[in-house]
């Protein structure tokens, strides 16, 4: 009987099949359908009055990687709309049918068609779900079930819609807010390499005509431009290699990556944007978790996973041990002195009046929008100050190579 059962849970593997036949009218049609074998193919067709004269596999392109473009916002529409569908009243298994036909993405049409097809099998949404750990995290599942079992999948899916939605939103303002600083760094290296490698030089040839020692400041420019010109291929390697050990060291090791948490944490404005971030993302993942019906502890390990920051994480993981030790969430968050009193008041006002999810449902809209106006007032700062940096790099090295001219008469008399 256990090997029936372990057989009838086997899920099926999908595949994206390209088609032509014949209409009812005699007219030649084509397209693509998802689906188990090329039977199942013709089946499908013969009952939309297609005649099939040709059934085969979609073949991936040379360079194409298996979900390679399949990203998080994927998820999150996809997810909103199967909300709006469960709401209208369609079928799950209709609904992901539906979904997996109509998606413009080869991908995510065969990623929702395999979950379809366990659905259909009997398996529950949340078990086929887990079977795509890639797309579908433990956060993701353990709401649906949770819905699964209160028997209101629509509504605990449109708050994973929201939490979805809420959740990329803000990571596109954090990729958003780190691009900026690092452009300004990646164009002062680039402008000043090339005058150092060309331009300087050129001044350089100029220079040894006059006969005459030149200003302090302009040789030691024309020193970093030599030494750039002898050893550049040493400079731009100490620090590809700087950059391919850290990232080595950051993939491979949690204390390189806690440590790197910790230390952006302190960087002038962006530390700021991180910390409200990760404030949102505990308040709205704590909030999501806690109105499905999941209980405070289990919430409190998917809030600290979500929060995005080694600070944070640890932090919330504290507060989970005080809670379980029969302290209430408000106080222990005053232990960790790491929240400020607002988020703590209004966890406490939540608590005390049994309305905790809206309270940090609000938390988190607060804390989204003071990082959206973050976002925009760093990009409008860094606007100018690209223009400084520039500005001090090329008018100093403008500066040091006009100084010998200023005194050409001095070195003519």
């Amino acid at each position: 009987m256990a090997t029936l059962t372990q057989k009838r849970n086997t899920p099926k593997k999908v595949f994206t099949f390209c088609w032509s036949g014949l209409n009812r009218k005699g007219q030649k049609v084509s397209g693509e359908l998802q689906a188990d074998s090329i039977n199942s193919v013709k089946l499908e067709l013969r009952k939309q009055g297609v005649s099939a004269t040709k059934v085969s596999k979609k073949s991936r392109g040379f360079f194409s990687k298996e979900g390679a473009n399949i990203k998080p916002m994927d998820i999150a529409i996809v997810s909103r709309q199967i909300t709006t569908m469960l709401t209208a009243g369609v079928p799950l298994v209709q609904t992901l049918q539906i979904i997996a036909r109509s998606h413009e993405k080869a991908t995510m049409r065969e990623l929702i068609g395999q979950v379809a097809a366990d659905v259909e099998t009997g398996i529950p949404l949340s078990d086929a779900l887990r079977r795509h750990p890639r797309y579908f995290d433990d956060l993701y599942c353990d709401l649906v079930e949770a819905g699964e079992h209160s028997g209101a999948l629509e509504t605990i899916y449109d708050r994973i819609a929201t939490y979805r939605e809420k959740s990329e939103a803000l990571k596109s303002k954090i990729k958003k807010a780190m691009f900026y600083p690092s452009m300004v760094i990646l164009v002062a290296i680039v402008v000043t390499s090339i005058l150092l490698l060309f331009v300087i030089p050129q001044f350089e040839e100029i220079f040894k005509s006059f006969g005459a020692e030149l200003p302090i400041f302009t040789q030691l420019v024309i020193g970093i431009s030599r030494f750039m010109q002898d050893w550049w291929y040493l400079f731009f390697g100490a620090v590809a290699l700087a950059v391919f050990v850290y990232v080595r060291a950051w993939r491979s090791s949690q204390k390189v990556k806690d440590n790197t948490d910790k230390f952006l944490l302190t960087v002038p404005v962006v530390g700021m944007i991180l910390h409200k971030a990760a404030m949102a993302r505990f308040a709205r993942t704590l909030s999501t978790t806690f109105s499905a019906g999941i209980p405070l502890v289990d919430a409190l390990v998917s809030a600290a996973g979500a929060s995005g920051n080694a600070v944070y994480r640890r932090a919330v993981l504290a507060i989970r041990n005080e809670v379980i030790a029969g302290m209430q969430v408000n106080v222990a968050m005053r232990t960790v002195a790491l929240f400020p009193d607002m988020v703590i008041q209004m966890v406490m006002i939540g608590e005390e009046s049994g309305a905790i999810d809206d309270m940090l449902a609000k938390v988190a809209t607060i804390f989204e929008q003071e990082v959206d106006d973050l976002v925009d007032g760093l990009t409008s700062l860094l606007e100018p100050l690209i223009m400084v940096v520039l500005g001090v790099l090329v008018g100093g090295m403008v500066i040091a190579m006009y100084l010998p001219i200023f005194k050409l008469g001095d070195v003519v008399g």
